[in-house]
């Protein structure tokens, strides 16, 4: 039997759902919203967490028309009485503002009256109603057009909602996805203010005292304060990181991930996959990254030997992280930073309530901003706004790594002598010199504690700092994890005009256990051969390096052949 395809890119669930897709069914959603009511619902979710996903399955179960088989099957469908009551029951206006990037605001302007002409072209029959007046056909029309006015652009849900209202006679649902993507890129671009004002004026015409609104659901990353552009707007009701309702209807469960690795036969990488995508606490629950899981699994469909890698953090820039490591002894401390790569935790005050011109004025709110967007996690049950936070997984963890390594290595460039030296130790076979000049770079950065995280992430960061300083060196060839005799090694330098070549294998000293560690190092060079690749570029000297390294401090033996 061929198997349901990964649904990569898939945002439309009634294309999921007829075109052979693989789905983890999430329409208990629809039960715990209206059994939680509320008139204006907002959802904050990191991105790639199914948001969109789940705006499109609520705009299929609730609109007039509805092809009622999309849902058979799924949970929902066992609630008999909640879909004969509510489904296909009503008009829906659904529109996202996510496209909505752009270097000024005159174009992010025009983008989101793209989105409103797009969802006004799917109701054009109001112009054939014979319950909407001329004026009203007139008023209508102004919503196809491109050059729309501000204040036609600023009533256009409203005026929306009023005539489906009349032309079916009963209330409508507004669904708003990713409401806040116009205000991150508004405030990245400089025009912050004026797309506040427009969005503000649009959401308060839609949402505030609209007598033609059933209710409304908006997702978006952050929960944006009241005074910036909810002003007015009585209570909405909030579905945050820290509200156990709706808990698991973002994310997939650990079930739903057995569950799928199960159906593409792939059980055996569970503990890998739990490792990288997994750790996320919403409310009660534990939840995976979607995005993550659904791409890993396709990876490893087409190449079982695939290794994970970043599939979330590789979707966008990862400002978030840059930012905050680049305030390390700017109100960032070195020990806060070690205990979160190292796997511990680090208690904050979390502010839900942000708004994008203040997100990275103070440290603090630097804190929130990173937990709201998925970069950190809770670790226990809150006390108040009180949270202990954690990198969830290794994936998360990764990138912090690499924004550390990229900062150490911005900084050792600086430092000319000290490489010079460090490299001219290295030539020269002179381990004690290595030893102390390495580990004098080490105290300049961060250093990994001696917790649960993997073995293999400590020992691929002290890696990751010899780069760092080899980077930076001119005339000298640098490999990292190549194959070489029986294996792969860590690192291979030749120095051609010398015929010069060096080994160097990377290990982390378990409760300082510096020795062992070096001769386990330099054992496995000479086990695996990994010199081979140097004697064929015929290197005349080869050195081999056993490098152990603990928190701050080092070891390093070396070996001629």
């Amino acid at each position: 039997m061929k198997k349901e395809k990964m649904p990569i890119g898939i945002e439309d669930f009634a294309k999921l759902r007829t075109s052979n897709f693989y789905y983890v069914d999430k329409t208990g959603m629809i039960k715990e919203l209206l059994d939680n009511w509320g008139e204006v619902n907002l959802f904050t979710r990191p991105r790639r967490f199914g948001k969109s996903m789940n705006m499109s399955m609520l705009k299929y179960f609730f609109e007039i028309g509805a092809e009622k088989g999309l849902f058979d099957g799924l949970a929902i469908s066992k609630e008999t009485e909640l879909c004969e009551s509510y489904m296909g029951q009503y008009p829906v206006i659904s529109i996202t503002l996510k496209a909505t990037e752009a270097g000024n605001f005159l174009t992010a302007r025009d983008l989101i009256v793209m989105e409103i002409n797009r969802e006004a072209r799917r109701m054009q029959f109001l112009l054939e109603s014979e319950r909407l007046s001329s004026k009203e056909k007139e008023t209508f029309l102004s919503l196809l057009d491109d050059r729309m006015e501000d204040k036609t652009l600023y009533s256009s849900l409203s005026l929306m909602s009023e005539f489906l209202r009349k032309h079916y006679e009963k209330k409508v649902i507004i669904l708003i996805d990713e409401y806040d993507v116009p205000l991150a890129k508004a405030n990245k671009q400089g025009y912050y203010r004026d797309m506040v004002l427009l969005i503000r004026n649009l959401f308060e015409k839609a949402l505030k005292t609209n007598a033609n609104l059933e209710f409304a659901v908006l997702t978006g990353c952050l929960r944006v304060s009241k005074e910036s552009i909810f002003t007015g707007l009585n209570n909405p009701k909030m579905y945050t990181l820290l509200d156990a309702r709706c808990d698991e209807q973002f994310g997939f469960t650990d079930e739903e991930v057995r569950n799928m690795l199960a159906y593409y036969d792939l059980s055996e990488y569970y503990d890998l996959t739990r490792e990288w995508y997994d750790g996320y606490q919403i409310g009660r629950a534990n939840v995976y990254n979607p995005w993550d899981v659904i791409n890993w699994c396709d990876q490893l469909l087409t190449n079982p030997d695939k290794i994970p890698r970043s599939y979330w953090t590789n979707s966008s820039g990862n400002e978030e992280v840059r930012r905050f490591i680049q305030r390390m002894g700017d109100g960032v401390t070195k020990t806060q930073i070690e205990r979160l790569i190292s796997g511990e935790t680090v208690q904050k005050k979390i502010e839900e309530q942000l708004t994008y011109d203040t997100i990275y004025s103070n440290v603090e709110n630097m804190w929130s901003l990173l937990y709201a967007t998925g970069y950190l996690t809770q670790s226990e049950t809150p006390s108040g706004n009180m949270v202990r936070l954690v990198i969830p997984n290794m994936e998360v963890r990764s990138i912090f790594r690499d924004f550390v390594l990229k900062l150490f290595e911005k900084k050792v460039a600086q430092d000319g002598v000290a490489v010079t030296d460090f490299c001219e130790a290295l030539k020269s076979g002179n381990a004690a010199e290595v030893e102390t000049l390495f580990t004098a770079f080490m105290k300049k950065t961060i250093s990994v504690r001696d917790t649960a995280v993997r073995k293999e992430f400590k020992e691929s960061f002290y890696h990751g700092l010899l780069l760092g300083i080899l980077s930076v060196k001119d005339g000298w060839s640098v490999d990292s994890n190549r194959e070489s005799g029986e294996g792969y090694y860590d690192i291979a330098i030749e120095i051609e005009d010398e015929e010069i070549g060096i080994i160097i294998e990377v290990k982390y000293a378990e409760r300082g256990q510096f020795e062992s560690e070096c001769k386990k190092a330099l054992k496995q060079i000479n086990d695996n051969d990994y010199a081979a690749s140097l004697r064929e570029d015929d290197m005349q000297t080869i050195l081999k390096y056993g490098i152990a390294c603990f928190k701050s401090q080092c070891r390093v033996v070396v070996e001629r052949e």
